[in-house]
């Protein structure tokens, strides 16, 4: 059993429903309720944007800085900083932004209501009290925050890179309006566009598959290759199509697992600090021997859209530094064990990680 989003709005202007679906849910809770608003902190100053969010003098608007992925103590600063705000759970939360600021918003919501730190939930369906209403408004495609039951964190002092794995994780109402992608930097949104492409190519190839997360994931390629195949892979309909793809690509992974890819790329984030998405792209470049036709369609897709990668980034690191890519990459045995099978070590020995790593 899978849950998806409760409800959901698509199209340009979109975002002017919004505050509709605020003023409900303050009804569902009482009138006055407060809401949270965790905005992007690219938005800050746009006065006349936030206004159309729809909020109240005595709402919480905070904003997150999406510089970097999300920690669990920052995910517990957060937490508390509006916890010290309100006298009563708040009658939602609503996440504006790409990936970091949506899981700060589902991770918010479900420590508010179950307590601990974010630390005590990192894993499989730890989370055992509903979280707080929240609706996501993303304002770039590709992660999928907006439709999967996880909040990815990374926890410093373990080294761990893992979510909330939970239904309760799940956003209850969703925006797309494609309009709020129009000015995201051509190269972020091709590498976070390419998440969704890569999420679901790992699904189709690994062994935990099911009809429903077939037919999510195949959609899901479908619409990447239209948009990144395309000459403008940022006119009104492409990024409409992304939005799309984005949805129905968190969806499929909320029905199977990733594979290569993204134990890789989430090495890249713990031991060298880079952006999930750009990471998922770098780790795909080096990982043609596992997804050959995927590898070179991507290649070919970023020779179209003009789009390069950094390269270099693991050749002259520490025996340390190698070491620790190696401990952070194979700890995703869900992942690997989907794509290699449980034997995954005798495919993925240490120095064939290190040395996959020094192609990237």
């Amino acid at each position: 059993m899978v849950r998806n989003v409760g409800g959901f709005t698509v199209g340009r202007g979109s975002l002017d429903r919004l505050p509709s679906f605020v003023d409900a849910r303050r009804e569902v809770v009482g009138g006055e309720a407060r809401v949270v608003y965790l905005i992007d902190s690219y938005f800050a100053g746009q006065s006349s944007l936030i206004e159309r969010l729809g909020a109240r003098v005595d709402d919480i608007v905070r904003y997150v800085d999406a510089t970097d992925e999300p920690t669990t103590d920052g995910i517990d600063a957060v937490t508390n900083e509006i916890r010290g705000q309100l006298r009563d759970l708040p009658a939602t939360i609503v996440g504006f932004g790409g990936g970091t600021t949506m899981d700060t918003a589902k991770a918010v919501a479900n420590l508010l209501t179950n307590g601990g730190t974010a630390a005590d939930y990192q894993g499989w369906d730890l989370v055992k009290v509903p979280g707080v209403h929240k609706i996501a408004v993303p304002t770039i495609s590709g992660t999928g925050s907006e439709a999967t039951r996880t909040c990815v964190m990374t926890n410093t002092a373990s080294g761990l890179k893992l979510g909330m794995n939970s239904d309760f994780t799940v956003f209850d109402q969703m925006v797309l309006d494609p309009d709020l992608t129009a000015t995201v930097p051509r190269n972020q949104y091709f590498y976070t566009g390419m998440d969704a492409y890569i999420h679901c190519i790992e699904a189709l190839a690994g062994s935990y598959r099911n009809a429903v997360g077939d037919a999510y994931s195949r959609e899901t390629v479908n619409l990447c290759r239209q948009v990144f195949l395309a000459d403008d892979m940022m006119s009104v309909e492409a990024r409409e199509q992304l939005m799309v793809a984005s949805y129905l690509g968190g969806c499929a992974i909320a029905t199977s697992y990733v594979g290569v890819v993204h134990p890789f790329s989430a090495g890249l984030s713990v031991v060298l600090g880079l952006h999930h998405c750009i990471a998922n792209c770098i780790a795909l470049n080096a990982l043609g021997e596992f997804y050959p036709t995927e590898h070179a369609e991507f290649q070919t897709m970023m020779k179209k859209q003009k789009v390069s990668l950094p390269v270099g980034i693991c050749a002259q690191l520490s025996d340390e530094q190698y070491q620790r890519l190696v401990a952070s990459t194979v700890v995703h045995a869900k992942p690997l064990t989907n794509a290699l099978g449980t034997d995954f070590r005798s495919v993925l020995t240490d120095e064939r990680v290190i040395d996959i790593f020094k192609r990237m």
